[in-house]
């Protein structure tokens, strides 16, 4: 018999979602995966050091035959045909009533980059979407304000993100041990909500961030096999969507979705972690992996160009959608003139993307669903994707996919200073109980404070000399540091954030995960 306990403060309405029941399927999945996880992440450190002894990443010889062969993933489930506009956004109360009155296609309910984990986010995102997926969910403000579910009109599809495999949940001990971030998120979202979903002619929907390869997909795959047994849900009804956000993932889309198999629905592509796993991947590389400001690294440098050109050609080939990444500006109300710039950047991102075959594409914020669907209305016109569509002139190469070399831009003293400020401004809001943080103009996850602080981290390492001629060193950082905080001013848990930034940014050897050491400062 396995012994679960939850270890965490009261939340509200938490018994709705806590049963005993619900902790028990948990439980079992983490009795059953979790000694995997822990191998598949074993895994990834190994392959990181066959990486930093060649200097070297390629698509895998040994699974040539997954990349050759003729197959391809089930059609997309109801309610995932027609994605041209997924928003994203934490499972907070306000913003999950106005992500889904917002008329978009998909609402990504996110359990992980844009929410911190304290308990009562954990738990309480649930009971967001458990309300959420029966239609119920409402919220009053404190100052009166209500918000409620429209009724003229259909409701986007809900599909969460859970954690990534790395990150533990130290409230919720299975066996006297601190479960499986990702399996308590999905674990309990599938218990209480997948035969729920599946009654109302949609489905068990999920995001899946942070692999870095296809046996970290096949791994889920088990425990969706695991869970729609113990459900007794049809085989095959949980699908989820794979974010290509790493360097070695990249590397082996194909074989990803081969692994997922009849849960494949399709991959995403982002920048910030993106970037972040090249740094952190090529750390000792030298500085032929030495990045510029991460703001001039656009999705149309030749090597995220060709990183996207790819998912769209591997997509097609295999019927899965191809999401495109992150709008994330935030309009301004007040400023017209600066409202036109941020959404012609959007809307020129976006008819990109539908040109280039994507399926549908992220915003971060309810007045850019207009922009993306206008961009991808012009492409689609009345089909609800564009599967058909196939890319066989794309022929890409492991070099193009590395060519950071060939990536325009400099290094410059403002970059260093945006890095800091941002990650700290973040990092404080973070550590405060907010992962979705509007900052000049921009709606920042935890992705932006993992570029931001790996970039220092590199910089530093290699001795970047900038545009001002100053050689990056920690000494340099710690003055920036220090000029920055005091620019920012009064700021809850400011001195938590620039303590943890230092740590992490100024590290001898480099930090996995940011997330993981700021775990440790939340309740």
């Amino acid at each position: 018999m396995v012994d679960v306990r939850v270890d965490g403060p009261d939340v509200e309405r938490g018994e709705e979602v806590l049963t005993p029941e619900a902790l028990a399927f948990v439980a079992a999945l983490q009795a059953r995966f979790g000694a995997e996880r822990d191998a598949a992440l074993a895994a990834r450190a190994t392959r990181r050091a066959e990486i930093a002894a060649t200097r070297r990443l390629d698509f895998r010889p040994e699974t040539a035959e997954v990349r050759d062969g003729d197959w391809r993933v089930p059609p997309p489930p109801p309610g995932l045909v027609d994605r041209r506009v997924e928003i994203t956004g934490p499972t907070e109360p306000k913003m999950a009533v106005n992500a889904l009155n917002c008329g978009a296609q998909v609402w990504l309910a996110d359990l992980e980059d844009a929410n911190t984990p304290h308990w009562g986010n954990v738990v309480g995102g649930q009971v967001v979407l458990r309300d959420a997926v029966r239609r119920t969910l409402s919220h009053t403000a404190d100052d009166g304000r209500e918000y409620r579910l429209r009724e003229d009109g259909e409701l986007p599809t809900i599909v969460p993100r859970p954690r990534g495999w790395h990150l533990p949940e130290r409230h919720l001990l299975v066996d006297g041990a601190p479960a499986v971030g990702a399996l308590v998120d999905a674990g309990l979202y599938l218990f209480h909500n997948a035969r729920e979903q599946l009654d109302r002619g949609s489905g068990p929907y999920l995001y899946l961030p942070k692999m870095e390869g296809h046996l970290e997909a096949r791994l889920w795959a088990r425990v969706f096999d695991a869970a729609e047994q113990a459900l007794d849900l049809p085989a095959g009804s949980i699908r989820a969507t794979m974010l290509i956000e790493t360097i070695p993932a990249v590397f082996e889309m194909e074989e990803m979705l081969h692994a997922l198999g009849s849960h494949a629905a399709g991959l995403n592509a982002g920048r910030w972690d993106y970037l972040f796993s090249v740094i952190k991947v090529f750390r000792d590389a030298g500085p032929q992996f030495v990045l510029p400001d991460r703001s001039t690294v656009t999705m149309t440098a030749p090597m995220m160009r060709a990183y996207t050109e790819q998912l769209v050609a591997v997509c097609h080939r295999r019927g899965a959608m191809a999401i495109g990444g992150m709008a994330a500006a935030i309009p301004s109300r007040r400023d017209a003139e600066a409202n036109e710039r941020a959404l012609a950047k959007v809307r020129e991102d976006k008819t990109r993307e539908a040109g280039d075959g994507f399926d549908g594409s992220w915003v971060a914020h309810p007045d850019l669903v207009p922009v993306c669907r206008e961009a991808f209305d012009a492409v689609l016109g009345d089909r609800p994707n564009q599967l058909d569509r196939q890319r066989p002139e794309v022929a890409v190469t492991a070099e193009q996919l590395l060519d950071v070399p060939g990536v325009p831009g400099e290094r410059t003293m403002a970059g260093l200073r945006a890095n800091v400020e941002i990650a700290i401004r973040y990092l404080a809001a973070w550590l405060g109980g907010n992962g979705a943080v509007a900052i000049h103009g921009l709606m920042e996850d935890a992705a932006t404070a993992e570029i931001s602080r790996s970039q220092v981290w590199q910089w530093v390492r290699n001795g970047v000399v900038l545009d001002t001629g100053d050689t990056v060193t920690a000494e340099l950082v710690r003055r920036v540091v220090e000029e920055e905080v005091a620019g920012i001013g009064e700021l809850d848990r400011l001195e938590d954030a620039r303590r943890l930034f230092e740590r992490v940014a100024l590290a001898d050897e480099f930090p996995d995960f940011l997330t993981l050491p700021a775990y440790a400062l939340v309740q």
